[in-house]
């Protein structure tokens, strides 16, 4: 993912009275930051969890104090104590410093506790060897949309999880948006495709508006249009479930406008170059993972 992801609105959380969906889950979101903020602020918004059954932690107390006056729940920057009563550990830190949390943890890992970590490109069995002990690992690559509740996040499982603990992973992530389990040699071309694709699909949005702008049309307007047409037109495939191509066929009248644009694009590369650009983001992950 993007190191310059969107940042997560600081909206108060207000207080559920109901019990929580997931009340016997003691859960630790160790990392807080970009990614383990949007998660953490769906849990209570959502009331998967309830306040005292979540701990997490950031690098710095002032913050950490901060967050936990908003949120109403226990940020620290301790990452052992807050992973000791936890049934559920999140792994929210930067690829590089997996390692050296692992280590700062370790001591109040068991069997019985799961992991699940959205550290890109670090591996479910690199996770389980630095802990040292046959724990579950869950690796998750959720993407930047994730902020809105449209995101979809890529789901694998390492060696010891069982299908309760997928379960709870899905429901976990389903908080902002959708998922997909996929076996772990996948789980780079996850990275590729919905991790890097919010990016290349701003980048095609931002030429439709400049085109809008080229023909004649007011800035906010053509972005507006612009936005709003991809937007739809990604609901028409969710949704309806049909081909994007069965879904082009039916926007292309012969001898209309759209097949003439269409021209334009395969002449362009338009499609070979989004295919190569997902192979690129793929293979750049594949390189992260191999160190």
């Amino acid at each position: 993912m993007s190191e310059k992801e969107p940042i997560v609105s600081e909206i108060p959380v207000v207080p559920q009275e109901i019990p929580a969906q997931l009340p016997n889950v003691r859960i630790a979101v160790l990392g807080t930051g970009k990614m383990g903020g949007i998660l953490l602020q769906a849990f209570l918004k959502q009331n998967l969890f309830a306040t005292d059954q979540i701990h997490a932690t950031v690098a710095h107390e002032e913050k950490a104090m901060a967050l936990s006056t908003q949120w109403g729940v226990d940020v620290s920057t301790d990452n052992l104590a807050a992973t000791r009563d936890a049934d559920l550990i999140l792994l929210g830190v930067k690829p590089f410093q997996v390692p050296d949390l692992i280590a700062q943890i370790r001591p109040a890992l068991t069997k019985k506790k799961t992991i699940v970590s959205f550290a890109a490109s670090v591996k479910t069995a690199a996770i389980e060897e630095a802990a040292g002990i046959d724990i579950p690992v869950i690796r998750a690559m959720p993407n930047t949309p994730s902020a809105l509740g449209a995101g979809i996040s890529g789901l694998c499982r390492g060696r010891y999880v069982t299908d309760e603990q997928m379960e709870l992973a899905r429901r976990i992530f389903e908080t902002v948006g959708r998922t997909v389990t996929v076996d772990e040699k996948h789980m780079d071309a996850v990275t590729g495709l919905s991790a890097s694709g919010p990016a290349f699909i701003y980048i095609i949005l931002e030429s439709l508006a400049e085109a809008g702008v080229k023909v004649g049309l007011p800035r906010d307007t053509a972005t507006l249009l612009a936005a709003q047409t991809t937007l739809g037109a990604a609901k028409m495939v969710l949704d309806t479930g049909y081909h994007p191509a069965l879904l082009k066929d039916a926007v292309t009248t012969p001898a209309g406008c759209t097949i003439d644009g269409i021209l334009e694009l395969e002449e362009g590369g338009l499609r070979v170059t989004l295919i190569k650009a997902v192979m690129r983001a793929t293979q750049r992950a594949k390189e992260l993972a191999a160190g």
